[in-house]
């Protein structure tokens, strides 16, 4: 049996590994603004959101994670990511 330490010290891990994997996401959210620049496309596509909403949804049901929070988390990655995109496009808020 692990004790509260080896439990924490594993979840300190995936947490790191969270905001390593947002901060690629967010990367490659500067790399889809140009991209979506130079192709002319908007930065917010509803279709691509939905897409990206319900895999979530599906993926959290197949863990036995709630997929009401995960989608949660996820419109918040959205949005960070069309934040990001704006950014990039001269357009955001961000510093």
């Amino acid at each position: 049996m692990q004790t509260i330490a080896e439990l924490r010290a594993e979840i300190d891990r995936i947490d790191l590994s969270i905001v390593d994997l947002i901060a690629e996401r967010q990367a490659l959210a500067g790399r889809m603004a140009r991209a979506k620049h130079a192709e002319g496309v908007p930065v917010r596509d509803a279709a691509r959101r939905k897409a990206v909403l319900d895999r979530a949804f599906d993926r959290a049901v197949e863990q036995g994670v709630d997929p009401m929070a995960v989608q949660q988390v996820f419109e918040l990655l959205i949005g960070m990511s069309e934040e990001r995109q704006r950014e990039f496009l001269g357009e955001g808020n961000l510093p």
